[in-house]
């Protein structure tokens, strides 16, 4: 099959993809993080999960109501869905049933949702292109690496200056244009320097301004994201994110700095993200916060409306 750029959407739900062609990046984690906090924010989330083989934001969910039964504590959870793997011997049935299975959880949430936040896989398949073409978002979380900048861009061995487009970057300047041609509409694109090292380094400045020189060629935007911290690897067995509540009840041990310099650096990720928050949404998180501060339960992230 061949994925055309989608033309236009009937529902309302704005689509925040995380996509890279590379696994390790930190997609599955960022993903959580933005459905929690839109959650907080008082929007109807949907998250679709297409790495049909791995399933790492699939078990994150998972994770996450069997840790709140588990402590009789209130974690909020999007709609979700897993877009099965084809397993016939022809692709091209593969790619059909697992198209109708796409189309369908789309189909299912787009009406009654604010957002649908989609985890793509680290790899080139059909359905990873067909979410591309559809984003509103698309974020792209890489590795403060030139490793993994190899994704979206060749260097200069010398200067570390960008002398070309990877394949990943081209494939998504394509589909913004056809998408732009088909019905007007523009992807915010946005790639995310994740597992940051606390420490300035040589790399770090020379990756900062290889992703500047690409962003003005590609026109994408370039954002710092998560820094490498124990925190997140833990989380994610509990299904908890930096945005939930940090008590013992809550995060099953005593809360650290760590776990308090994680939120603040989620909550200036999602700020810098830009999404379009609605005002039903802001006044469903309002109502919200009103009540949980007459139960002496203040919402935890109240703040983040506007964000």
């Amino acid at each position: 099959m061949r994925v055309q750029a989608t033309q236009g959407r009937s529902g309302s739900a704005h689509v925040v993809v995380l996509g890279n062609e590379k696994g390790g990046s930190g997609k599955s984690t960022t993903a959580l993080h933005v459905a929690v906090a839109l959650l907080k924010a008082g929007q109807r989330v949907a998250t679709i999960d297409l790495d049909c083989r791995q399933q790492s934001f699939t078990r994150y969910i998972a994770n996450r109501r069997a840790w709140a039964k588990r402590n009789n504590v209130t974690l909020e959870l999007p709609t979700h869905r897993c877009i099965e793997l084809g397993t016939t011997m022809q692709i091209a049935d593969n790619e059909s049933a697992e198209l109708s299975q796409f189309l369908d959880a789309i189909g299912a949430v787009e009406r009654n949702c604010d957002f649908i936040v989609i985890d793509t896989p680290g790899s080139d398949s059909y359905l990873m292109r067909l979410a591309h073409s559809m984003a509103d978002t698309l974020v792209t979380p890489i590795n403060d690496s030139f490793l993994d900048f190899d994704v979206l861009a060749t260097v200069d061995a010398a200067t570390y200056s960008v002398t070309g487009e990877s394949h990943y970057a081209t494939m998504v300047r394509d589909f913004r244009r056809k998408r732009r041609q088909l019905d007007g509409a523009s992807t915010d694109w946005i790639v995310v320097r994740n597992r940051l090292s606390v420490l300035n380094s040589r790399n770090q400045a020379r990756l900062a301004g290889g992703l500047k020189e690409l962003s003005l060629r590609l026109g994408f935007r370039p954002i710092d994201g998560l820094a490498e911290r124990s925190v997140y690897r833990e989380f994610f067995p509990r299904g908890l994110t930096a945005l939930d509540n940090l008590d013992e009840i809550t995060l099953g041990t005593r809360p650290s700095l760590g776990h308090v310099t994680a939120r603040e650096e989620v909550l200036a990720l999602l700020r810098q993200l830009k999404l379009p928050l609605d005002e039903r949404g802001r006044r469903r998180a309002a109502n919200r916060a009103e009540w949980a501060s007459q139960v002496d339960k203040p919402l935890e992230l109240h703040d983040i409306v506007g964000f």
